[in-house]
């Protein structure tokens, strides 16, 4: 018996090999010449007490801001207001990149110097909006599909030539009784994947933004389910794509109760949920989450940024700071009303927003700081475009 056993191990290993024989050897995908500066650009992003100022907002987007300001929505009138953001002086203190949109990136400053330069020459680190919005997804319930990824190489490289290190790509889901579906799901993932894969292909480090909206009446937890089976959807494809996550930030939502929901959720609750939903969802090896805030107002979005950082939520191997566009913005356009003798007043409106939202990043905000009025006002709107 123990002969036979002895036989039939020879026969069991002679052929182990030669089924590995016969396998081809696994796949590994060739590496990047970007990687590097990739995952440095990346960690200069996510470095402790800094975030993004999203200043890309569309010509239409920007027009319904300065209409609230009675300021009329020209070219002129968009690169003095973008050039009163980026000319701040210390804004690098608390920034650690801004996203142009592609009409501002090609602007010049009075100095004559591009906006990239300008942000540059502050130690800023230039991003851009890629995404071209969005279009009905078919077969779904009102549900939508990101547009952009025709030539999106061309434009990348584009981009690159012209001093931009990053990129930012926006998805829109919502909740409902039959929303998100998995199609949606599943096209939000494949094509936030697609981009990523593009932008890292030429020098551009992808910020991944699924952003599910506060429309709705959904409570917290539904909010949190829903936001931990999109990004680990995102992961899977991104996995697929051989990206590398070392390379890439994440803007996704706080983890909130839905605008309409009778029961509005604590910042502490927005703490708790926000980072178990990141736990469940997110890789260690993502350098940063950069939220958006989403239609918060800017005293809650740094409220509720600081909630992060509290002790005893568990480990958060990421820097979790911000992206944040009206956030950043409303009490700065509130101030500088188009007037140009309002600049500096408008420009330390933003260092101190800025401040504020550095101290959220590091867990040192309080509600106390706040100087204006406009930073407690309301800025939700519903089924928003950027």
């Amino acid at each position: 018996m123990h002969r036979v056993n002895i036989i039939l191990n020879q026969l069991g290993a002679v052929e182990r090999e030669t089924s590995l024989a016969s396998c081809p050897s696994a796949f590994v995908p060739p590496s990047n010449p970007f990687d590097a500066e990739l995952i440095a650009t990346a960690r200069k992003i996510a470095t402790r007490g800094k975030g993004i100022l999203a200043a890309d907002e569309s010509t239409g987007t920007i027009g319904a801001r300065f209409k609230d300001i009675n300021v009329e929505n020209n070219t002129e009138n968009r690169r003095q207001y973008r050039q009163l953001l980026f000319t701040t002086k210390d804004l690098n203190q608390f920034i650690s990149g801004v996203i142009l949109y592609d009409e501002t990136f090609w602007q010049k400053a009075d100095s004559g110097a591009t906006f990239p330069k300008v942000l540059l020459d502050n130690n800023i680190v230039v991003g851009i909006k890629l995404d071209e919005g969005t279009k009905p997804l078919l077969g779904t319930n009102g549900e939508l599909s990101t547009q952009g990824l025709t030539d999106l190489d061309k434009r990348c490289k584009k981009y690159y030539e012209g001093g931009a290190r990053f990129a930012k790509w926006r998805a829109v889901l919502s909740i409902s009784e039959h929303t998100p579906s998995d199609l949606s799901i599943a096209e939000t993932a494949h094509s936030l994947a697609r981009y990523a894969s593009i932008c890292q292909q030429n020098g551009l480090v992808p910020i991944v933004e699924p952003e599910i909206l506060m429309d709705g009446s959904h409570d917290i937890e539904t909010c949190r389910r829903t936001t931990e089976k999109v990004v680990a959807a995102c992961y899977t494809q991104l996995r697929l794509h051989n990206i590398c996550l070392e390379g890439t930030l994440l803007k996704p939502n706080m983890v909130v109760s839905g605008a309409a929901c009778e029961k509005k959720s604590s910042a502490a609750e927005v703490g708790r949920h926000t980072v178990l939903a990141l736990q469940r969802s997110v890789p260690a090896a993502v350098p940063g989450i950069t939220f958006l805030s989403g239609g918060m107002s800017e005293a809650e979005a740094s409220l509720n940024l600081n909630a992060l950082q509290a002790p005893g939520l568990g480990p958060r191997p990421w820097a979790l700071t911000f992206s944040y566009g009206r956030a950043l913005q409303k009490s700065v356009l509130k101030a500088w009303a188009g007037k140009k003798e309002n600049i500096p007043r408008a420009q330390g409106v933003l260092l101190h927003r800025a401040e504020c939202n550095s101290l959220a990043a590091k867990g040192e905000y309080r509600s106390d700081l706040e100087k204006e009025a406009s930073a407690k006002e309301a800025i939700y709107v519903k089924n928003y475009k950027y």
